[in-house]
């Protein structure tokens, strides 16, 4: 039985989809104005191995995913000049052929990380009539406004704005930016569709005259286009919580009048030694630039497994020097037990396929699940094992067919230090007589290839 944390409850629920055996389920994806750093990512991982878990768990997927090639201002808040168009001058080069290329490397980027592309991928362009039909239907129905530089969601009409960032309507108008639309009903109203200065490179003819579509309606237009008028599960980043798809939320359930969505799933932030990662702070890193310096995508993947989606993950270059150890060792013992002529009895491995399912299905505890990889992969070699492994790379998506032998002049007392950080954090929660966490950090020890013994004599670190 699969468990998710909804944001919208703030607790955990048993998953059951809407209709049947399928999971309809849309995915925020990238604004292609740039590159994809790796913060960026991870939310995609994250949003991977819900849907490999899905499948696992024997549901079929209906998925959708955005590709953000219109609309998406400078500022979440709709200030500031439309990001695509920002990029065209940067550049030189138009919208279409900007946003064709930075999508184009973000496919190559997923595919690298084995990240399965969902079933259907929508770009904002080739929606422009539906968000302007959609537009049109709010403001019939009293949600929309009109000022001189375009139309706006009255968010005081919809009573439950702010139900998922938990953000009361007082607070939402003394968040908002002080260099505010005098025009605007309140501050936190937000742009349904804008209208263009003659000069706006990406413009299109509405009732409203010439203009283009705001961020937020695109999903929620592209959403109910494929998904209907309501679906299973949409996921994104924690950063679209107060802004993005608290607006998604007012639009959709203001027009349809019912709630749209039953399980809202958010990835937390990466962060770059214990700081914010950002475009603007210089501190990003793509793929390609992990590659150049000797790692591969799958190295990047296997870090991110390290820890739970909703837990934010640090980056630092020793944590991924101990993932890629990790990995090639994990492949290395693999191949050992794909070569093997033994056996393994039934009843373990059941029990080892267990372990790994119930990790699985609480919530993705990808961590534990590793952990359980790791504990099974320590015993005696037999080709069952290799084949188990398999089945669960369904869910990990690590390549583990690729196991192969691998040399190591590493020694027993190379222990990484991101490694010698987690024994020791484990041992404060010990401590603090918080055993519940203790027990995480020994699973998140346990994937990164290395085991931790309580001894008389202290505790004891060794590889796999």
């Amino acid at each position: 039985m699969l468990k998710v944390y909804n944001t919208l409850s703030r607790k955990k629920e048993e998953f059951k989809p809407l209709v049947g055996n399928t999971v309809r389920m849309y995915s925020c994806g990238p604004t292609v104005y740039n590159y994809a750093h790796i913060g960026n990512l991870r939310t995609y991982i994250f949003m991977d191995i819900l849907r490999r878990t899905l499948r696992y768990d024997g549901y079929k997927i209906k998925g959708v995913m955005n590709i953000t090639d219109v609309g998406h201002l400078l500022s979440d808040r709709d200030d500031g000049e439309d990001k695509m168009a920002t990029a065209a001058k940067r550049e030189q080069k138009s919208p279409y052929e900007i946003a064709d290329y930075y999508a184009g490397v973000f496919y190559t980027d997923i595919d690298k990380l084995n990240i399965s592309r969902p079933e259907i991928i929508a770009k904002a362009t080739d929606h422009i009539n539906d968000m302007i039909e959609y537009v049109k239907a709010l403001v019939d129905k009293g949600y929309g406004y009109e000022t001189s530089d375009g139309i706006y969601f009255d968010i005081s009409k919809f009573k439950e704005y702010g139900k998922l960032s938990r953000l009361n309507l007082d607070e939402q108008i003394a968040g908002a930016r002080v260099e505010v639309n005098s025009e605007k009903r309140h501050p936190a109203d937000f742009a349904l569709w804008k209208k263009a200065e003659p000069e706006h490179i990406m413009q299109w003819e509405s009732p409203w005259g010439m203009g283009y579509p705001g961020w937020h309606i695109e999903c929620s237009t592209m959403s109910k286009k494929y998904l209907g008028d309501v679906f299973d599960i949409h996921t994104g980043g924690v950063d679209h919580i107060p802004v993005h798809h608290e607006n998604e939320i007012a639009q959709s359930e203001a027009l349809e009048d019912k709630k749209t969505v039953d399980y809202w799933m958010h990835g937390e932030f990466m962060l770059v030694n214990n700081g914010k990662m950002s475009k603007s702070l210089g501190n990003t890193y793509r793929i390609s630039q992990l590659e150049e310096m000797g790692y591969t995508a799958l190295d990047f993947r296997y870090f991110c497994l390290n820890a739970h989606y909703r837990k934010k993950l640090n980056f630092t270059f020793d944590g991924l020097d101990a993932a890629k150890k990790s990995y090639e060792r994990l492949l290395g013992v693999l191949y050992q037990h794909k070569t093997s002529p033994n056996s393994t009895d039934e009843e373990k491995l059941a029990r080892y396929k267990k372990e790994f399912e119930d990790a699985i299905n609480d919530d993705l505890n990808i961590p534990m699940a590793l952990g359980v990889l790791w504990k099974m992969v320590r015993e005696e070699k037999s080709k069952d094992i290799y084949k188990l492994a398999l089945d669960m790379d369904k869910v990990f998506g690590l390549s583990l067919d690729k196991a192969k032998a691998v040399e190591s002049d590493e020694t027993e007392s190379d222990i990484p230090d991101e490694v010698t950080a987690l024994v020791n954090e484990r041992a404060e929660a010990k401590k603090a007589k918080n055993y519940a966490l203790a027990d995480e950090i020994r699973a998140k020890i346990s994937a990164l290839g290395y085991a931790v013994t309580d001894t008389k004599d202290g505790v004891k670190i060794t590889k796999a």
